[in-house]
């Protein structure tokens, strides 16, 4: 694996466009693009309201063009007393893997995780994507075997909330 410099920074509005297409380029890869609701007004909402829900790091390269992004939040342990960094999602456009962008994204979360006193780091992969699993673990993550993720959403969630 060769590794290019990636100049990676925290998104501006202009990138809303580049992130919302790798986003929907994500959704492709996971054979998941049917469950995209989301458009560009609502990303843009989502980082750059008032009160923002998530924040965003792109990674663009020696030319200006942006071809990763890693969108995450703030959660919180209540065993550790301490907030975390979760990482919703990263993505690294495919014409542009294997050049150590992952990695850089990655790290440069860890260092933002460090520097605001998270208690830890974590994200979500799919069981299939033994790729993504061999290079996480690769770098020091430890995927959980005993821990599934739950989900309620849409109708279900109307209904859930309904209930007296």
């Amino acid at each position: 694996m060769s590794t290019s410099e990636l100049n990676i920074r925290p998104a501006t509005p202009a990138d809303v466009p580049a992130i919302f297409s790798m986003i929907f380029e994500l959704a492709v890869f996971e054979k998941l693009e049917h469950m995209v609701v989301a458009n560009e007004a609502m990303l843009h909402d989502s980082l750059f309201c008032d009160k923002p829900v998530c924040e965003a790091l792109v990674g663009e390269t020696s030319g200006g063009e942006v071809v990763t992004f890693a969108l995450f939040f703030h959660n919180f342990s209540t065993f550790l007393c301490k907030k975390g960094l979760y990482l919703e999602d990263l993505y690294v456009q495919q014409s542009q893997r294997g050049k150590g962008y992952g990695k850089q994204m990655l790290v440069a979360l860890a260092q933002l995780a460090v520097e605001r006193d998270c208690g830890r780091f974590e994200w979500s992969v799919l069981d299939w994507n033994a790729n993504a699993i061999k290079f996480y673990e690769g770098m020091g993550a430890t995927v959980m075997p005993d821990w599934r993720i739950c989900r309620v959403t849409g109708d279900a969630l109307a209904q859930l909330s309904a209930q007296a």
